[in-house]
């Protein structure tokens, strides 16, 4: 996940984890983040429900 922001609302779906926080202008943003070794899966979306789409579609690449 991007580092230096304080997340919230973590879940794990598979190997992506899915936080919620705000950018910095003060808005939300959800990012959604593949801890798998070498995939480099990581997109930040503006709902919720689109992060959490993209973490349960998610197949890495790397196996």
């Amino acid at each position: 996940m991007p580092a230096n922001r304080r997340f919230r609302r973590v879940v794990r779906i598979g190997p992506v984890q899915v936080g919620t926080y705000y950018d910095g202008r003060g808005r939300e943003k959800h990012a959604a983040v593949c801890t798998a070794p070498r995939c480099g899966f990581s997109v930040d979306y503006d709902s919720r429900a689109a992060a959490e789409l993209a973490a349960r579609t998610h197949r890495c690449r790397v196996r």
